[in-house]
């Protein structure tokens, strides 16, 4: 889904309260608990994380899942292990409602991902 939002804030008010929403704000958090630093703004209709135009993640409700984007998930050591419970694609992860978030591998994931883009490694398609 698209949500026509000019902040973080205003995309978030926009989402349905649903679990949608719930895994979302789980995985927001799980970024900014690692990194701080990151930006969080608005790009292609949905909530974007990087620095200086240097993005690692997007994350998007869409109507069955929640979708977080990453350049390529091959990049990443171990990957496909740590999302072993998930459908994913080349560089999108679906989160659907049945998955428990803190019984799976994408917290390690995503520090995995951010420990690369902080050393200025390749997270990009």
């Amino acid at each position: 889904m698209q949500y026509d939002a000019k902040n973080s804030e205003e995309y978030l008010k926009l989402l349905e309260d649903d679990w949608r929403k719930e895994k979302l704000l789980a995985i927001r958090q799980m970024i900014f608990a690692y990194a701080p630093e990151l930006e969080e703004v608005i790009r292609y209709k949905m909530l974007n994380y990087g620095r200086d135009d240097n993005y690692v993640f997007a994350l998007n409700a869409q109507k069955h899942y929640v979708s977080l984007y990453v350049g390529t998930i091959d990049k990443i050591e171990n990957g496909e292990t740590l999302l072993a419970d998930y459908n994913y694609g080349k560089g999108c992860i679906r989160v659907k409602k049945s998955i428990k978030i803190e019984d799976t591998g994408l917290e390690q994931f995503i520090h995995k991902t951010v420990d690369m883009w902080r050393a200025g490694e390749d997270t990009a398609c």
